[in-house]
């Protein structure tokens, strides 16, 4: 990662702002028959799994976006708990992109209503080991071990 941001900062002046996208998700857990499970999405244009998490609108507030993308990516109306690690990646068109990441729990305790559409076809509900192996990301993976870290 450190490589590819010295190749997006070498190619601009050095009085060039470097262009940052901002985002952000969340990590959702919920506890099933004893056992804590985490949301992961699967995204068909970049055929990976991840966490749910999306880039913010005009006016929105971070906590807004991550809330308002967890329940679009995934049907879950969740709280925000704990702000866990952010991350810094550069995306497809060379620019910054930051993901500030909330653990978060489902709100209302009622079933998530994910319903499949062209950003995520595909919702499930792992254990913390299965993300691990699922998830396409080392950043995603770190963020799974922060929460299973808190209580």
């Amino acid at each position: 990662m450190a490589l590819k941001l010295w190749r997006l900062r070498s190619r601009l002046r050095p009085d060039d702002p470097v262009p940052v996208v901002r985002a952000a998700g969340g990590v959702v857990r919920r506890t099933k028959n004893g056992s804590t499970e985490y949301a992961l999405v699967h995204r068909p244009r970049y055929d990976d799994w991840s966490l749910p998490k999306g880039k913010l609108d005009p006016g929105e507030t971070d906590e807004e976006t991550a809330q308002r993308e967890v329940e679009e990516e995934t049907g879950v109306r969740a709280e925000l708990l704990d702000e866990l690690s952010s991350t810094r990646y550069p995306d497809r068109k060379g620019r910054v992109k930051q993901v500030r990441y909330w653990l978060m729990e489902p709100a209302d305790g009622k079933a998530p209503k994910f319903r499949p559409n062209h950003e995520i076809d595909e919702m499930r509900w792992c254990s913390a080991a299965d993300a691990g192996k699922l998830l396409d990301h080392e950043h995603d993976r770190k963020l799974i071990a922060e929460a299973e870290a808190l209580p």
